[in-house]
């Protein structure tokens, strides 16, 4: 990861870095790395750490939270040496609490058929098994639903720098990233299963990101999803017709909408 950051850094000039990453990334190891290497970064933190990092909230208000409420911790992340004091950003949403509740409910209702025996034993969070008996592990269904509508973040970016507000807003703006892997994934088949050289793979994604990159720079033109895009644009095409020694060329019909979104897209300068 390092090298790929500061090749990017190198590659556009950039001097002040900030990684954003999903919990995926969250471990003493990797965050210590990048900040050695002298990045900031925002990394969403792991729910379950919430009743440690706002102890202090619990003990004074219980799980009452008001709607977009954003409160600050701290956490000591690693061991020893490699232990350092890490600040922590939480916000409450109740959209996100109504569909925590939905996902717990859910999952109650599979841990109750198992306990039940009218279902099979897989991976299921609130099942509790001793021996031959199952039931439901009601003590950790009470403390999801305490943290439910909980979201954290972790960063090394001062308050004076960030607030928690801008955060949790630069956070988010990972969506587009995940926007950008599933177009890429569905809409532009990156799956080079059939190349097996390492020159035909690379081959493939470089033509992949950069149908990327047209893409991304025509919705943004145009407002239209991808998908829109091409359902509109594949139907205009010319045709070449060949009579004896004569090649004739029939040019598509251009419905008015059609003509609109393209003289956008060419006001736009590409």
């Amino acid at each position: 990861l390092i090298p790929v950051l500061e090749a990017f850094q190198a590659r556009h000039g950039v001097t002040d870095m900030v990684v954003v990453a999903d919990a995926g990334m969250l471990s003493a190891g990797n965050l210590n790395a990048l900040e050695d290497a002298g990045f900031s970064f925002i990394v969403g933190s792991r729910i379950s750490k919430a009743p440690y990092d706002l102890a202090e909230h619990f003990q004074r208000h219980g799980d009452y939270f008001a709607d977009g409420q954003i409160l600050e911790s701290s956490r000591v992340m690693g061991t020893g040496t490699a232990a350092r004091t890490r600040r922590v950003v939480y916000q409450y949403s109740f959209k996100r609490y109504k569909r925590d509740n939905r996902s717990i409910n859910a999952m109650v209702e599979r841990a109750e058929k198992v306990a039940a025996g009218t279902r099979p034993v897989k991976k299921d969070r609130f099942v509790r098994i001793n021996g031959a008996d199952k039931d439901v592990n009601w003590a950790l269904v009470e403390k999801a639903r305490q943290l439910a509508g909980l979201k954290g973040y972790v960063s090394n970016l001062d308050p004076d720098v960030m607030s928690g507000s801008q955060v949790i807003s630069a956070y988010h703006d990972l969506w587009h990233v995940e926007k950008s892997f599933r177009m890429a994934k569905s809409d532009l088949r990156a799956r080079p299963m059939f190349h097996h050289q390492k020159d035909s793979i690379e081959a493939h994604l470089t033509i992949v990101f950069a149908a990327l990159a047209v893409s991304r720079y025509l919705q943004d033109v145009s407002g239209l999803s991808i998908k829109k895009l091409i359902n509109t644009l594949r139907p205009i095409r010319s045709a070449t017709i060949a009579l004896g020694d004569q090649r004739l060329t029939l040019e598509p019909e251009i419905p008015p909408e059609v003509k609109a979104l393209l003289d956008t897209i060419a006001k736009s300068g590409h």
